[in-house]
């Protein structure tokens, strides 16, 4: 056991142990020649710029070492958790008071009984880069596993910007509320740290009008950040319009959106008006009624701010979420409780790219979908509104959530490849919270490069190796790199 432990990450060229020699080696998932040249040729080395992340500013500035494997592996990690639950462990080893040792070893006992789920080429990779485990994660070997990661955990080389900067980490895109006041991103940029970390506006909680107290008390929070009286909604434009501003000053040109669907759109200006209004006296009577319309104004408004200010816009729509609610009042939202939801996304979709396009304020758009039954709908509406001489202005997004596994990225792929241009595609993304999680690109390009280097092979692409190892490199990073121009500058 002891010799497959190694204090440095793995060498390509190396041999696994026996035990993996034939899984997660050099060539995994490189079935042919040309694959693997096109992946250790052309995209294993390049850098990672993940525009899309929910990793910690917070935890970047301070850069502390994480106290053992279950704090960064973990803990957050909904993946695993509905693992665990699936296979009958309790509640108290997840989210519960055991010991972080405890859920750790619940959690390797549970490894094997993972096999086709993603997770468990994820964990696997995972201890391989950065821990330099080379041995399968059973409840046998938990403890010393365990043992060593934590050991390696204390040094330097394993904070936060320590990981970023192993992986080759060239920006980071976290996930930032309007009220957000920055002051970690500040630390990070006044630090010389050489990894970009950049916020990204993530509206969410405005929207919410339906929200009763919550929804309230967010409003007072919003313009006590932005000094605007927010009574009626040309306060709250002018209130979201200085924090738009105030996040484009501090290094933000992305933005984000959680959401079911895209809005239909709805009800004239006076008649929300006079539902904010209510709503804000206290009065939620008509809220319900009037969400949908209240979200789609909004968020037309946002992406005419977006537009001015040059940012790409991304779209997450799909999730059913929240759906066992007994669960939701002990353990609250994001702790494994949501599924693919089945919406009739395409025609507000439609309607809603073109009021925007109609006045010439659609921006730089990401749009991520994740309903399979749907790719090739979302595939083919980027088609729709592509222009400005912007290569690639509307994007199909990167397989996401249930998706960012191997059959839900390539079925992305395909999609886009015989509806739209994969060449102009901007890649992959962590969209974790776990500083362990860059094997995600890794996994991402290995597929890219085995799909290319197949139809090489058999003839249906041409073997023109500098060419199509030039289209890698363009999806796996300089096409992210030209799309946002802030990442590297």
């Amino acid at each position: 056991m002891q010799e497959s432990f190694i204090s440095s990450p793995p060498d390509a060229s190396r041999a696994v142990q026996p035990a993996t020699a034939s899984f997660l080696n050099e060539h995994f998932l490189l079935y042919t020649e040309t694959s693997r040249r096109l992946y250790h040729e052309y995209a294993k080395s390049l850098p990672i710029i993940d525009y899309h992340c929910h990793l910690s500013p917070e935890a970047i500035a301070k850069n502390q070492n994480y106290e053992n494997l279950t704090s960064i592996w973990l803990a957050s990690d909904h993946y695993k958790w509905r693992a665990m639950r699936a296979l009958g462990v309790e509640e108290k080893f997840i989210t519960g008071n055991a010991t972080d040792e405890e859920k750790f070893l619940k959690w390797a006992a549970v490894v094997p009984y993972t096999l086709r789920n993603p997770l468990y080429h994820w964990t696997h990779m995972e201890l391989q880069n950065p821990f330099g485990v080379h041995e399968l994660l059973t409840e046998r070997n938990a403890q010393q596993v365990y043992t060593h990661c934590n050991g390696l955990l204390q040094q330097p080389s394993f904070t936060p910007q320590g990981l970023l900067t192993h992986f080759g980490v060239e920006m980071v895109g976290t996930t930032d509320d309007p009220t957000d006041d920055l002051a970690y991103h500040q630390q990070i940029a006044a630090s010389g740290f050489k990894t970009k970390v950049l916020p990204s506006f993530r509206p969410d909680k405005v929207f919410n009008l339906a929200g009763g107290d919550a929804f309230r008390e967010y409003i007072r929070l919003l313009a006590n950040v932005s000094g605007v009286d927010i009574f009626n909604l040309d306060t709250l434009l002018e209130a979201l319009e200085k924090r738009v501003t105030y996040f484009h000053d501090h290094g933000c040109r992305i933005s984000d959106h959680g959401l079911t669907n895209l809005p239909s759109l709805g009800l004239p200006t006076h008649q929300l008006e006079r539902v904010l209004t209510d709503v804000l006296a206290g009065n939620d009577a008509e809220a319900a009624a009037h969400q949908e319309s209240f979200t789609a104004f909004l968020l037309l408004e946002l992406c005419r701010m977006y537009s001015h200010k040059g940012w790409v816009q991304q779209f997450h729509v799909g999730a059913l979420r929240n759906s066992n609610t007994r669960m939701l009042k002990v353990n609250g939202p994001d702790t494994g409780y949501d599924s693919i939801g089945d919406y009739p996304h395409i025609q507000n979709m439609a309607n809603f790219f073109n009021e925007l396009e109609k006045q010439n304020s659609l921006t730089k758009t990401i749009i991520y979908n994740l309903n399979p039954a749907d790719n090739a709908a979302f595939a083919t509406m980027i088609g729709n509104f592509q222009g400005g001489g912007i290569k690639g202005k509307m994007q199909f997004g990167s397989a996401w959530w249930f998706l960012d596994n191997l059959d839900g990225m390539k079925q992305q792929l395909d999609a886009l490849s015989t509806m739209g241009l994969i060449s102009c595609f901007v890649g992959m993304l962590t969209d974790s919270r776990s500083f362990l999680s860059y094997s995600r690109h890794e996994y991402f390009r290995r597929l890219l490069c085995n799909i290319l280097g197949e139809e090489m092979e058999k003839g249906l692409l041409p073997m023109d190796l500098p060419w199509i190892g030039k289209m890698v490199q363009d999806i796996c990073y300089f096409n992210a790199k030209d799309y946002f121009p802030s990442s590297t500058q």
